[in-house]
């Protein structure tokens, strides 16, 4: 029987056939690939004629079609739709994976053709794109150790190996943790909740096959139970379930792997001739070393943690005039902040939530995206990995720009958070290519027939991460090495925090948050007193925020510490960090970290990235018109299209005409006069 995976898709768009694709087709799917991949490249290497950029560096571009298309679909449906077969798969693929780049990167043959296009590049008559994407190859490469031998070149292989299976390994115990555990609701645990949680709560406890309500581990649910329960000992239960996943014991426990994974980065780091992981990492970003990155960070700490310090004392009092002694805990702050925004804003996430339905904040992300950039939005029936999946045909003047993908609900079997990914990227070398962009994410899923409410958090995650979609969809490059999202890790936010702010937008507002049973318009003074809240609790926030981005800095821009909990607990101490507020994400499920590189030394980005994003907001709000046709075109041409073809500091400047400070990030915070 034809491998799926392997043959032509007759599917629109040529979306995956998910429903003809097996587990077991994954595994000779993957190996083809590669095999195609290996022989795409050493074609490249045996060819009798010079290097040229059509024959090394377009060639290479291409010679990895097929694995891209298998991975595409495998990690799709392994990170939103997992199972324990696709999990032994993600942990059989990870040494394969890290073998096939070693391969290719100490690839001796291809490397000296790189390296002579590079020495040639003056005269080579490239367009600017092209020499942009030689710079990157050639830069990848040598970043790889193509430049080691020998018993450096084989250790440094042996370690990218072992970190690609440590990352595999802390997501999927990180998985299972929060996938296992859950605390049953009696009537007494449910007292005082508004409806939307409880029915959250009896919705996961059919998922646990519980025989009643429960709390789970997802956001989504235990943040709501968090600010609602009257009951302190279950908030307590919940709450330090929530924050120890990763650090039970046992077979998930990641305090090891964490503390592996930091030894051998700084180990990866010293063979590439760098002091630190720190170092090597921020090279290649916007922010190039760890003192640019440890300025912003504390410029932001001090005012927000005396603006946390001065909340913490309020809602101390308001704990112990409930009869409770001693100090504000954790677990108590988000019960008493929101009483505390009910008391100063007349505002609760209960009266909120009715007006702000799923469905029709999907619709305010597409209206904004239509006034914008023109873009138009039809459902279809399509091939999807699980019944919940929506897809969209997205068009712009009648012409198919590219496939948009939604995944909105919690469910076991996906991984905690919210993401974007592209199943394939646009590129125009091998055609022109338009992109399958998927955002998934973990909103509660309600009861059946019942519309599905989200929190105003929740509303905004929505747009930030249709921003990064749009970063995708928009993208109108050549090459697939630099298109959409592929640019400077602190610079690949800004989209996707930009986006974010239309969600404020008063007349969005006004037109898409209706209420889920009359149909109704937010009231105005509802509406007013919503937008005036907007930087409620941001002490806590940003504090949770740059303690986690603190941490992560400290544990690459130096020696790696032997106990990465130790280590955590120096930093906190250090900076001060308030007693009664935790990290975002501690260690043992800091995954944005350690689950890849891809964050590793990075969660500072979207601080980075958001004082781009204040700051280019802010450019709509001088012309006072947040859908200004003329400033759309221009985020659109500098920004939103252009990928990673120009140096990210270059593009926001051809935008904004240069580079902002942190005021206006501390002014949309509501920090500004706080310190």
């Amino acid at each position: 029987m034809t491998n799926p995976l392997l043959s032509d898709w007759d599917t629109p768009f040529d979306l995956p056939p998910f429903a003809q694709i097996s587990d077991n087709d994954f595994t000779p799917a993957l190996e083809a690939a590669l095999e195609a991949a290996k022989a795409n490249i050493t074609a490249i290497t045996q060819t009798d004629q010079p290097p040229t950029f059509a024959n090394t560096i377009e060639k290479l571009e291409l010679a990895d079609a097929l694995l891209s298309r298998v991975l595409g679909t495998f990690y799709t449906v392994a990170g939103a739709d997992s199972n324990p077969a696709r999990e032994a798969l993600q942990r059989e693929f990870a040494p394969k994976l890290s073998a096939y780049g070693s391969w290719v990167t100490a690839n001796a043959a291809l490397f000296e053709r790189v390296e002579s296009l590079w020495d040639q590049r003056d005269t080579l008559e490239l367009t600017d794109e092209q020499t942009r994407v030689l710079m990157l190859t050639r830069r990848g490469f040598v970043r790889s150790g193509a430049q080691l031998q020998g018993a450096q070149a084989d250790r440094l292989r042996d370690v990218k190996s072992r970190l690609s299976v440590l990352g595999t390994d802390f997501t999927q115990n990180l998985l299972a943790d929060e996938r296992d555990w859950y605390m049953a609701l009696d009537q007494d645990g449910l007292a005082g909740l508004p409806d939307f949680v409880v029915a959250t709560a009896w919705s996961a406890g059919r998922e646990k096959d519980a025989g009643g309500p429960v709390v789970t581990l997802s956001r989504s649910l235990i943040v709501p139970f968090l600010q609602f329960s009257g009951r302190r000992d279950l908030r307590q239960k919940a709450y330090e379930a929530w924050v120890a996943r990763g650090a039970n014991g046992g077979k998930t426990d990641n305090r090891a792997i964490a503390a592996e994974t930091l030894k051998l980065r700084a180990e990866r780091a010293n063979l590439l001739g760098y002091d630190t992981f720190a170092d090597y990492k921020l090279e290649t970003e916007m922010a190039g070393n760890p003192a640019a990155v440890r300025a912003l960070l504390m410029q932001v700490w001090e005012p927000a943690k005396a603006s946390a310090g001065a909340d913490a004392k309020v809602l101390e009092r308001m704990l112990h005039a409930d009869g409770w002694d001693g100090p504000l805990e954790a677990w108590d702050w988000r019960y008493y902040s929101e009483k505390r925004r009910k008391q100063l804003h007349d505002l609760d996430e209960a009266e909120l939530k009715p007006y702000l339905q799923l469905d029709r904040m999907i619709e305010a992300t597409f209206a904004c995206s239509n006034r914008l950039f023109g873009l138009s939005f039809e459902q279809i029936d399509a091939p999807t990995y699980h019944p919940d999946v929506r897809v969209w045909n997205v068009t712009r003047d009648g012409a198919h720009i590219a496939v948009f993908i939604g995944d909105y609900f919690a469910r076991g079997s996906k991984r905690s958070g919210a993401w974007c990914s592209a199943m394939r990227s646009q590129q125009k070398l091998a055609g022109d290519i338009r992109p399958h962009v998927i955002n998934v994410c973990n909103f509660a899923k309600p009861e059946t027939g019942q519309p599905a409410l989200l929190s105003y958090d929740d509303a905004r995650t929505l747009f930030h991460e249709f921003g990064h979609a749009l970063h995708q969809m928009l993208s109108d490059v050549t090459y697939e090495s630099i298109s959409g999202t592929s640019v400077a890790r602190d610079f690949v936010e800004l989209p996707s925090q930009l986006y974010e702010h239309w969600l404020e937008v008063p007349e969005v507002l006004a037109e898409f948050a209706t209420h889920a049973q009359t149909g109704e318009p937010m009231p105005a003074d509802l509406l007013t007193r919503m937008l005036g809240a907007a930087t409620y609790d941001m002490g806590f926030t940003t504090v949770e925020y740059v303690a986690s981005a603190l941490v992560d800095l400290g544990f690459h821009e130096g020696p790696p510490p032997a106990d990465p909990m130790q280590k955590q607990a120096e930093i906190l101490e250090d900076i001060g960090m308030p007693a009664a507020i935790r990290m975002r994400h501690a260690t043992p499920h800091f995954a944005h970290v350690f689950a890849g590189d891809g964050y590793s030394c990075g969660y500072y980005s979207y601080m980075w990235s958001e004082v781009m994003d204040a700051d280019a907001f802010a450019a709509f709000d001088e012309i006072g018109n947040p859908f200004d046709a003329d400033l759309a075109k221009r985020l659109e041409e500098t920004i939103l299209s252009s990928g990673g073809s120009v140096d990210a500091a270059e593009l926001y400047v051809k935008f904004r005409g240069r580079l902002p400070g942190v005021a206006a990030l501390l002014k949309g915070r509501g920090l500004a006069a706080a310190g």
